[in-house]
């Protein structure tokens, strides 16, 4: 389905970011594993990728800090030869009551979930117009899958700096599409839900925890990160060639506002 293309994964030694990668390399592109922390984690992506006979390599940048994302870009273009498909999916969280959340948690989050993102596209945008599209490698000459989340429209008390780097992804996102699809150039998000991942491991890992995120999910089950993987890899390819400025939330339904079902 990727067959040739060279993707790059932000947070990508855990979590939704690992199961991504490892299913980008088995759709048949190379991947760069961008990771902050562990490289020890990132190295057994990177092995997990090869087994599917594909390129892989880890690359340590903080995706906040536009030298090392220009710097992990050129790379790529040095190692790979391009960048095709960014999935732009580094996040953190840092939460506290709004009386209680400093300054420093505030940029903190901001600067790695929204400035982050934008960053990377910028420099993978920049690629995308050197190269132009490659018929034969895939009709875009470029996609972008922003890892959102349903908080870009799903308000959450004492998360007001997770919620707002959300929501600013999604406009983000539309604005990037609607500017880039005339040069051939496919932006588009995924917004997980809950999804069994290390950063939200308090909301699943008990039973009763689970039990009550459970009330929030018409579907009836938490997420694991290989259901936002397949959703990457379906909208990285050309087979949703005319999906743009869309965001594709994976939720079990958790945006159908599940409290209401009985009438409110």
């Amino acid at each position: 389905m990727l067959q040739g293309q060279k993707a790059l994964v932000t947070g990508a030694n855990s979590g939704i970011g690992k199961a991504t990668a490892i299913g980008l390399g088995r759709a048949g592109a190379d991947v760069v594993v961008n990771y902050i922390a562990d490289r020890a984690a990132a190295e057994k992506v990177v092995k997990e990728i090869e087994r599917s006979g594909v390129r892989a390599y880890a690359h340590e940048a903080d995706v906040s800090q536009e030298d090392q994302v220009t710097g992990m870009i050129a790379t790529m273009v040095e190692e790979f030869g391009t960048i095709d498909i960014l999935v732009a999916n580094a996040g953190l969280q840092r939460d506290a009551p709004v009386t209680e959340m400093s300054l420093d948690y505030w940029r903190k989050v901001l600067d790695v979930n929204l400035t982050g993102q934008f960053l990377c596209a910028r420099e993978a945008v920049k690629e995308f117009l050197r190269r132009g599209v490659v018929p034969e490698v895939s009709r875009a000459a470029g996609k972008i899958i922003c890892v959102s989340s349903v908080h870009q429209i799903i308000p959450w008390a004492g998360h007001v700096n997770y919620a707002s780097s959300k929501g600013g992804v999604q406009m983000m996102m539309a604005t990037l599409a609607q500017e880039l699809a005339p040069k051939r150039i496919r932006v588009n998000a995924v917004a997980p839900g809950a999804i069994r991942t290390p950063i939200n491991r308090s909301a699943w890992e008990t039973q009763s925890a689970e039990a009550d995120l459970k009330k929030l999910i018409p579907y009836g089950r938490v997420g694991d990160p290989e259901d936002i993987a397949s959703a990457v890899v379906v909208m990285a390819s050309d087979l949703l060639d005319y999906v743009v400025g869309t965001t594709l939330y994976v939720d079990g339904g958790m945006t159908l506002f599940p409290g209401f079902e009985t009438g409110g």
